[in-house]
């Protein structure tokens, strides 16, 4: 196939990490930052320390700030900026210009508090009727970047869009399927971190596995359900881009989400453990998100209203497990 030239928007560990597969593919990539000191760092010592270290970055991967080159020529442009700051990064592309027959592919997951918009959904909104596909599944980027079997999955409404990019991502190491249900992908990928923080809580107060296959489960009927009423297709949420991306989020060393929980579980405020993360634990946001979701669609989601208590309402973890333990009994 064609080598089209291709920029990966966000210089954080798992943008960085698409980076190195794509080039390590053939592709010629440019890699951009929002920061001018930190992209200046990444070129000389080829190494990023904050998001993904002891992993080289090739030399034929071209490193800006500078956005409109950054995007001029490129036929793919890959998304991968945190999701509170997407709709700024996207008003910034649209005013630097960009080859309208390109085609974007969101690898954020998380929803837009103000909004509550889905990443796709800004994309449109700020970016007109563009070629869009979204890249979401179980992805730790740094197993992917030692070339850890991994396997993910590509969402689009437009069958030639998801073939094409199945094409560009797949590797021997790095297993790609596709799916037409944009809605489903997403919210697997976003929900999943409020339930990753659920499980990290449940470490922290040190509980068993019994606790966190129960949160698991029960978590992912919840993701099932709010999805189901945005208009997704269930069976999305047993796959790769659901099951596949909770299970390895909520049980990961590298999970920030899990981690970020297991802190509040061991009684940290989330100000104190932020304060000492390099990385945005997408989680926090999108409790509130999901959590005003629930509200507006009228789901019962108990697990993903307690993390939300937990985090927004100063509630107590302790008593986020007894509210949960006690409530009214139900059938599976």
């Amino acid at each position: 196939m064609n080598k089209p030239d291709i920029a990966v928007i966000g210089d954080g560990g798992w943008g960085t990490t698409l980076a190195i597969l794509l080039s390590k593919k053939g592709f010629p990539v440019t890699l951009w930052g929002a920061f001018a000191g930190y992209t200046e760092f990444l070129n000389k010592k080829r190494v990023n320390t904050k998001f993904l270290p002891g992993i080289k970055i090739p030399a034929r991967i071209n490193i800006t700030h500078e956005l409109g080159s950054a995007l001029r020529c490129k036929k793919i442009i890959v998304l991968a900026v945190p999701s509170q700051f997407m709709r700024h990064v996207l008003k910034k592309i649209r005013a630097a210009g960009f080859d309208r027959s390109a085609i974007f592919v969101s690898v954020t997951k998380g929803i837009e508090i103000s909004s509550l918009k889905r990443m796709s959904q800004l994309i449109r909104e700020e970016l007109g009727p563009v070629k869009l596909g979204v890249l979401s599944g179980p992805t730790i980027a740094h197993e992917v970047a030692v070339g850890q079997p991994t396997t993910a999955v590509i969402a689009s409404k437009d069958n030639s869009i998801r073939k094409y990019l199945q094409e560009i991502f797949m590797t021997a190491r790095f297993r790609v399927y596709t799916n037409a249900d944009v809605i489903g992908v997403e919210m697997g990928g976003s929900l999943k971190n409020v339930v990753a923080i659920a499980c990290g809580i449940s470490d922290g107060l040190g509980f068993g596995t019994n606790a966190k296959a129960a949160l698991l489960a029960r978590g992912l009927v919840e993701i099932s359900r709010l999805g189901k009423a945005m208009s997704a297709n269930p069976k999305t949420f047993g796959g790769i881009s659901g099951l596949g991306d909770l299970v390895t989020t909520c049980i990961s060393q590298y999970s920030r989400n899990r981690f970020v929980g297991e802190q509040i579980g061991r009684g940290k405020a989330y100000k104190q453990i932020k304060a000492h993360m390099q990385m945005v634990a997408e989680g926090v946001p999108t409790a509130k998100s999901a959590y005003e979701l629930g509200v507006k669609y009228k789901v019962e989601m108990p697990i993903i209203r307690e993390v939300y208590n937990v985090i927004y309402k100063n509630k107590s973890p302790s008593k986020a497990v007894s509210d949960l333990m006690t409530r009214e009994k139900k059938e599976e």
